[in-house]
This record gives C-alpha cells, structure tokens and sequence, in this order.
C-alpha cells in the first residue's frame, strides 16, 4: 500500500491492472479507522495496487470516482472504474474489493 504524492491517479490505475483506493483526508475521523482495515487488505491481495488518495489534495484523482463523501473506496480493472462505495463498514470494503481481486 502506499500513498498518493501527486495528482496522477488516472496515471497509476492505467499503469497496473488492478488498483483499489481509499479516498480520504487527514480532518476525516472514520478515514483514519479504516485506515489500518484497508492496509490489512492490502497485505491480502498482493496482485493489486492498493493506494491512499488525499481528496483534498489531488481534486483530479478525486474525479476519476466521482467522490462526494469521505471515506470512499474506488475499485479500477483495466484502467476503468468498477465500482466504489462510500463506507465505514469493513465488510463492504472487504465485498469492493473481493469483487476486483477474485478470478
């Protein structure tokens, strides 16, 4: 897992064939508890790129899912977005990403 540190998002998703991004920013209380939930899945799934994304910062990477609320998760195949959710839960996050991640 590593932290976006420009506003390349459409960049990186183009670049690996899998990529599942938490949307977050640093003022958001259940960003910060998803936070280790999602570096957990992370360590499960090797075979995607799993990214932290400032919503504040990098208002174009922002965009490429339509985020409206925090924290989102975002799920890219093949350089277009399947799917996201907007959630707190980990068993929806664990579903968004399960549903990329399982062949």
């Amino acid at each position: 897992m590593r932290e976006l540190t420009n506003d390349n998002l459409a960049e990186v998703v183009s670049d690996n064939e899998t990529v599942v991004v938490q949307y977050m920013a640093s003022w958001c209380g259940n960003c910060r508890v998803m936070k280790p939930k999602f570096k957990k899945l992370a360590a499960e799934n090797e075979d995607a790129t799993f990214l932290l994304v400032d919503a504040e910062k990098f208002p174009e990477s922002r965009k490429l899912a339509k985020v409206d609320n925090l924290p989102t998760f975002a799920t890219f195949k093949n350089g277009a977005l399947v799917n996201q959710v907007q959630t707190n839960k980990f068993e929806l996050l664990k579903d968004l990403v399960n549903e990329v991640t399982s062949n």
